[in-house]
């Protein structure tokens, strides 16, 4: 039976898609390895891994973003190449560790919500 928890909700928090309650990695915020089960309802977790599809989302959606802004910024205020590459080096990064972790939830949220019986 599919969740009545938000897709969105559950992957802002790293939550379990089925509960909202337990969390779907291990410990530590680097951390990226989803777990065997949920702690609090026994959802098995990584029978339906996310695979690469997040990383790719995020490659897109950054790469869309964060190009326009560092063109807009370097129409605006024209600093050398080595600011460039240290500023946009750190705010993709910071972006990426960001974002990773709860959009890879998301879709492990969509697949439960969409396929609940792929779970079981």
């Amino acid at each position: 039976m599919a969740s009545p928890l938000s897709p969105l909700r559950a992957a802002l928090g790293c939550k379990c898609p089925r509960c909202g309650a337990g969390e779907i990695y291990g410990p530590g915020f680097l951390n990226m390895t989803v777990r065997d089960k949920c702690g609090t309802c026994g959802l098995e977790l990584a029978k339906n891994d996310s695979a690469d599809g997040p990383a790719v989302f995020l490659i897109f959606i950054l790469g869309f973003s964060l190009v326009p802004l560092a063109w807009l910024f370097e129409l605006a205020f024209s600093p050398p190449l080595w600011v460039h590459a240290v500023l946009w080096s750190v705010v993709a990064l910071g972006a990426t560790l960001g974002a990773l972790r709860p959009l890879k939830a998301y879709v492990i949220a969509l697949q439960y919500k969409h396929r609940p019986h792929t779970w079981d």
